[in-house]
């Protein structure tokens, strides 16, 4: 699954990083916890989550993800912006709530952790 396929299934709008939409994802997280996010994700392309500061940023930078998809219609500040381009990093943002974006991906094989190959 590519980013823009990510970007159509939810419904995302693109707020940076447009020229990387075509990168494949082959997993995805779904948190409001930065430390869970430090602590327990591994190997995750997709960040989604409802918490706006600079700090989702700078996690998914630490984590080596591609894009962070803000939910619940979620704007991050253009600060936020700012720093996710500097790392080349696609932002997203979409309507739909945490629960319904995850069940999205996952009914559309975008799996979690642990599930990768099987």
């Amino acid at each position: 699954m590519t980013i823009n396929d990510i970007k159509d299934l939810l419904g995302a709008q693109v707020l940076c990083g447009s020229e990387n939409l075509g990168k494949e994802i082959h997993s995805a997280c779904g948190s409001d916890m930065m430390s869970d996010v430090l602590a327990y994700v591994k190997d995750q392309a997709v960040l989604m989550t409802g918490l706006v500061n600079a700090q989702v940023i700078r996690t998914a930078e630490m984590m080596d993800m591609l894009c962070i998809v803000f939910v619940r219609s979620k704007q991050p500040s253009q600060d936020m912006i700012d720093l996710a381009k500097e790392s080349g990093m696609v932002i997203l943002t979409t309507p739909r709530r945490m629960y319904e974006a995850c069940g999205i991906l996952y009914s559309n094989g975008l799996k979690g952790n642990g599930e990768l190959h099987g």
